[in-house]
């Protein structure tokens, strides 16, 4: 019969504890960095896109169009 040893059997749960340990510290973390920099990126573009539409003064966006924009939406046949 094989005799296991016990020192690769501590060691190894050992580790995979440490593992979990680190994990439960560092994935919270990850998540707050990463959801402030998407948020960040968000605000970016909101206030780009903001800006833009008080330049258009009734205007499109589109530097090629330059058309008046709609003022009466006409229904779906």
């Amino acid at each position: 019969m094989q005799r296991f040893d016990s020192r690769g059997i501590v060691t190894t749960v050992g580790g995979a504890l440490l593992t979990v340990v680190a994990l439960t510290f560092v994935v919270p973390e990850y998540v707050e960095w990463s959801s402030d920099t998407a948020f960040a990126e968000f605000m970016g573009a909101a206030k780009a896109s903001a800006s833009n539409q008080s330049n258009a003064n009734g205007k499109t966006g589109c530097p090629v169009g330059k058309k008046e924009l709609p003022t009466k939406v006409r229904p779906l046949p």
